[in-house]
């Protein structure tokens, strides 16, 4: 009789698994992609899977046991969340964000986000929301007690701060309210330009310490850096550089390293790069306990962080696919760790948010949190070999960042000497060219555009003073070159009754020419470019002056140079052709259009070509 043994081996009926093996495997793939041959060396494959991230950090083809084991969670430090064993997991705070100008319709909408899963309000005042006068309007049925209130005033922190206090204490709310005042000195001149005060932030944080033990009073906020096109190490050098700046003023206002420590707040974003968000908010509490170490913390001091879905991945065009994207980015930022969830609304590019948008925000996080069980796991992404290699290596590029922004003589000084904005320019300008061409797709957009979409119409939103000419960083979106392409083409159709249109002349059976034809419409429709298919012969009844052939190489090279002369001889001032080759017969000023090319300069020029106006 054979006796079971004691522990199921998973793996006992494979072959042990070597990576020399998988090298193999791998060669035989890419010789027949064309990028290995049969003399590249094993060792040199992997090499050829491997990419950079925009911080320079390596992304692997494959991660072993060998790669960043886990550390404990709990303990510093706090990689691996901040709650140890299990105990206390009660899921993240759920925190919705309002802006609307009206405080009743602010405290209309507060109220029905709090009674349907929000667990936290999160409200925008000053020039970009409420103003701080309608505050107590806004609030007036919330409990101070019961629901966290985070303030976002920007200029005005100082008077919302006020106005807030003022209400917890008549309310006799003083010791239980929660929240953060929003101080954030730095963060409101990387947005404006306008300096901040870091004595004002220092006396919110005293007051609070003294006499609000539960409420925070100061936001390190990495979002602008993020708005500005940086990468995810630039984000949280930034950020981290906020955060020891404020750290500074706080205790030379007389609070102690740990009350100082225990005011701080970190907002970072989170996009639908699951795996690179995940490393983040594990990384930042990285950086920061590393800063609590040298800074004589005590133990327990492990970084706050509210994780807000990306403004920049956000697009105006086919909104419904925020949506996905919004979900993926959710799901990392528990995944990773995050203290505080806000998900933006899937309309938030078009205006304030309808009803219809704040529920499937909340009902975003819902699912997470009680369906999905996210919450009930500690640290969902520890013991993956890649999530912890590259938590660590995104730490590193960080901790770099940010002592380069120390040598430069801190936060401030940075940002008015353009070290920041060249940084983060350069990175902008990689993350658009991939963009550009399509490296980056954007499902709705630069992908499976709808030419015939019916766009929401929202409530136009209060424009926030960042970005405005005079001062402060840019704010870029991941698609607003393809976003004003499409525009132009909009203009174009309201002002001639018809969008600008390029002719596809299909070579061949439609089994040889569809691939190429459906790649082809698909970009030029990315610039708001209609299509019509047909032979080269009926490129005169199509209505336009662009044309592009589309056919497999084999016909290209038999039937390529007659179809570019028909075109031309019927009025074609443009021919592209789809495909990356040259062909004998094929005029030199023939440009092809395919995988990877710059499909913006494709647009661009074609829109010209077509008389459609910028």
């Amino acid at each position: 009789m054979t006796v079971p043994p004691e522990e199921l081996e998973l793996a006992a009926a494979f072959p042990p698994a070597e990576r020399g093996r998988w090298r193999e495997m791998v060669k035989g793939v890419l010789r027949r992609s064309g990028a290995a041959t049969e003399d590249t060396p094993l060792d040199e494959i992997e090499g050829l899977l491997a990419r950079e991230s925009y911080d320079g950090v390596p992304i692997a083809a494959l991660y072993t046991r060998d790669d960043a084991p886990p550390g404990r969670p709990g303990l510093a430090p706090y990689v691996r969340e901040v709650r140890p064993d299990g105990e206390g997991i009660a899921g993240w705070d759920v925190r919705q964000p309002h802006a609307h100008p009206d405080p009743a319709v602010t405290r209309a909408a507060v109220l029905a986000d709090l009674e349907n899963g929000a667990t936290s309000v999160w409200l925008r005042l000053g020039g970009g929301g409420m103003p701080a006068a309608g505050l107590a309007e806004a609030l007036r049925d919330v409990l101070l007690d019961l629901a966290p209130v985070v303030l976002d005033a920007g200029e005005s922190t100082g008077e919302a701060a006020e106005a807030f206090l003022s209400l917890a204490t008549e309310r006799g709310n003083a010791a239980e309210v929660s929240g953060n005042l929003g101080a954030d000195p730095l963060g409101l001149a990387a947005r404006t330009g306008a300096p901040g005060s870091l004595d004002e932030a220092a006396a919110l944080a005293v007051r609070c310490a003294r006499g609000f033990p539960r409420l925070r009073a100061v936001v390190a906020d990495g979002t602008p850096y993020h708005d500005a096109g940086g990468s995810d190490a630039e984000e949280l050098g930034a950020a981290v550089a906020a955060g020891v700046a404020y750290l500074r003023a706080l205790t030379a206002a007389g609070l102690s390293v740990d009350e100082a420590f225990g005011q701080i707040e970190f907002r970072l974003a989170v996009n639908a790069d699951q795996f690179s968000s995940i490393a983040k908010l594990r990384a930042v509490r990285r950086l920061w306990a590393r800063v609590a170490e040298v800074s004589g913390a005590s133990d327990g001091t492990a970084a706050r962080v509210h994780a807000v879905t990306s403004s920049a991945m956000m697009t105006r065009r086919d909104p419904w696919v925020n949506m996905l994207r919004t979900t993926i980015a959710a799901f990392a930022a528990g995944a990773g760790g995050a203290d505080a969830v806000t998900v933006q609304p899937f309309d938030a590019r078009l205006g304030l948010p309808d009803d219809f948008a704040r529920r499937i925000a909340r009902n975003t996080q819902t699912l997470l949190l009680e369906e999905s069980s996210l919450a009930r796991v500690v640290d969902p992404a520890g013991g993956s070999w890649y999530a912890e290699s590259l938590t660590e290596d995104l730490a590193q590029a960080a901790w770099s960042w940010f002592t380069e922004i120390e040598k430069a003589g801190g936060l401030a000084a940075a940002l008015d000497s353009g070290l920041v904005a060249g940084r983060l320019a350069a990175t902008w300008e990689k993350r658009r060219k991939d963009i550009a061409r399509r490296k980056a797709p954007l499902t709705g957009v630069s992908e499976y555009p709808n030419l015939a979409e019916t766009l929401p119409e929202r409530e136009p939103a209060p424009s926030a003073p960042r970005g405005e000419s005079g001062g402060g960083l840019p704010v870029v979106t991941y698609a607003q070159d393809f976003e004003a392409l499409r525009d132009r083409s909009d203009a174009h159709a309201e002002a001639t009754g018809a969008r600008p249109r390029v002719f596809l002349a299909t070579l061949g059976p439609i089994a040889v020419h569809t691939a190429r034809a459906s790649f082809a419409a698909n970009l030029f429709q990315a610039g708001g470019i209609e299509t019509v298919t047909g032979a080269p012969e009926e490129f005169g009844a199509a209505g336009t002056t662009v044309a592009c052939v589309c056919s497999s190489d084999k016909v290209y090279a038999e039937q390529a140079a007659d179809a570019v002369r028909i075109l031309r001889d019927a009025g074609a001032v443009k021919v592209w052709l789809a495909g990356k080759g040259t062909y004998e017969g094929v005029p030199g000023d023939v440009a092809g259009v395919y995988a990877g090319c710059d499909a913006i300069e494709v647009l661009e020029t074609t829109l010209h070509d077509l008389g459609v106006s910028e």
